[in-house]
């Protein structure tokens, strides 16, 4: 047999509002137990303008496309032919400077 209580609706709405508040202080205690970068937004509103994403991860690390290849191992006329729609560079590429921008290719390939 079930055993029912019956309580006040404010209780009740009083205990459902805790038990979100205690899972939204779960997931920012996790996260401040392990931070995640945050891209500044006017580099996501560029993302969202529908910019290269290589060229906008490269513009927020601070790295020329010079740089960038140095870094990745990618020439870098390569980079500028990617960023510029010219390529779109082989997974192999695209890991090369994900690695290098500290990036996942996910967040390279739109």
């Amino acid at each position: 047999m079930t055993e029912m209580i019956t309580i006040e609706r404010t209780i009740y709405d009083r205990m459902i509002a805790d038990l979100e508040d205690a899972e939204d202080n779960a997931i920012v205690a996790a996260h401040l137990g392990a931070p995640q970068e945050s891209i500044p937004s006017h580099f996501v509103d560029r993302l969202l303008d529908g910019d290269n994403p290589i060229s906008v991860f490269r513009k927020w690390r601070g790295l020329s496309a010079a740089e960038l290849s140095r870094e990745s191992g990618v020439n870098r006329v390569q980079i500028v032919d990617i960023e510029a729609g010219r390529n779109t560079g082989s997974v192999a590429t695209l890991k090369k400077l994900a690695t290098a921008l500290g990036v996942t290719i996910d967040e390279l390939v739109v």
